[in-house]
């Protein structure tokens, strides 16, 4: 069974390396991504974490467009509560004026960060407001339609509104979600959906059965379209690869955890310093049940059967590869070597 493989990107940040090296590095796996034959490759939105630096999807994507020339880029996601559906519609409409035929607009309402910079985030009135969500989707949908927004004013007069002028094609929109929500939205919208499962975990068979037996078809999506999430660290062996999972996993544990947010520790910082505090340990059984880490045949195999389970041809991996001290900061190497390993066993 041929399986794409596609991309979701945080924009790491290690220990030492500036913001401007770890999306040097991001971009650099962009563009590999694209050489190794990639579907898409999506650009996650948190903000205020010292070890994530993908805070702006538009522009990223907009960077990533214009280093690669044939997968699609977009957003893993947008948190639309957190701006104004005009603003989102105009940037994807401006996104995909620029590579047309390439852009998705994944669209989440989580906050992507902590209580206080939500509301920091949200200072925008009624846009802010969660349970408009379903609305905001539908306005994004039209903003960007041929035939645009109706704006209607208590006097009956009318005003038209358009993401862009003359458009020619469309950003393909994408409901995220990690819950029964989400997934009933984007049934009852037509809309493609994906479950959050790199971080999720539970609830995606539910959510995945919840979304096919409730979908309403739609012009643009007559059936239920998905795929499935989820993290990923291949190197030659697999005692490299479960040595490059460890930084994440003690971030992970950090924030499950509530301690404070670090840098992404180097393989030898996480190493030393889980042979003191232990911080991974809880977790780790978990993500052996839940990650993919190992050696390339081996993790390939697990995937293809993942990907079966769920009914799924398209599997989007969060290469959460940690770095060696020695690795050079402007690049991705234990994330690119990830996608060099996987992609062509899972592609045959």
């Amino acid at each position: 069974m041929s399986i794409t493989v596609s991309v979701l990107d945080l924009v790491p940040v290690r220990t030492g390396q500036s913001s401007a090296q770890a999306v040097a590095a991001s971009l650099d796996l962009a563009e590999r991504a694209d050489e190794l034959g990639i579907g898409r490759y999506w650009f996650a939105e948190h903000h205020n974490m010292p070890a994530v630096a993908s805070t702006s999807p538009p522009v990223l994507i907009a960077a990533a467009a214009a280093r690669t020339k044939r997968m699609r880029v977009g957003s893993g996601g947008v948190m639309l509560p957190n701006h104004s559906p005009l603003i989102v519609a105009e940037q994807f409409a401006a996104l995909e004026a620029l590579a047309p035929g390439r852009i998705d607009l994944g669209i989440g309402r989580a906050p992507g960060s902590d209580p206080v910079i939500t509301q920091l985030l949200r200072r925008s009135g009624t846009t802010s407001d969660v349970e408009q969500f379903p609305q905001h989707i539908a306005d994004i949908l039209s903003l960007t339609s041929d035939a645009g927004a109706t704006v209607r004013f208590t006097s009956g007069d009318t005003y038209s509104v358009h993401a862009t002028p003359a458009a020619t094609t469309l950003p393909e929109v994408w409901l995220l979600g990690s819950s029964d929500y989400s997934a009933q939205l984007a049934a009852a919208s037509g809309l493609p959906y994906v479950f959050a499962n790199h971080f999720a975990g539970d609830g995606l068979e539910r959510a995945l059965t919840l979304y096919r037996d409730q979908y309403q078809p739609s012009e643009a999506h007559p059936s239920p379209r998905t795929f499935v999430t989820a993290n990923a660290v291949v190197a030659p062996t697999e005692t490299e690869a479960w040595e490059r999972a460890l930084p994440q996993l003690r971030m992970m544990s950090r924030i499950r955890s509530g301690r404070p947010l670090v840098p992404m520790e180097t393989v030898e910082q996480a190493r030393d310093a889980e042979a003191h505090d232990n911080l991974a340990a809880h977790i780790i059984d978990n993500a052996r049940r839940t990650w993919f880490v190992g050696a390339p045949e081996q993790t390939a195999d697990a995937l293809r059967a993942f990907s079966a389970r769920y009914g799924v041809d398209e599997i989007m991996v969060s290469p959460v590869a940690g770095a060696y001290d020695a690795e050079p900061l402007d690049t991705a190497g234990g994330r690119a070597q990830t996608l060099e390993l996987l992609t062509p066993l899972l592609a045959a």
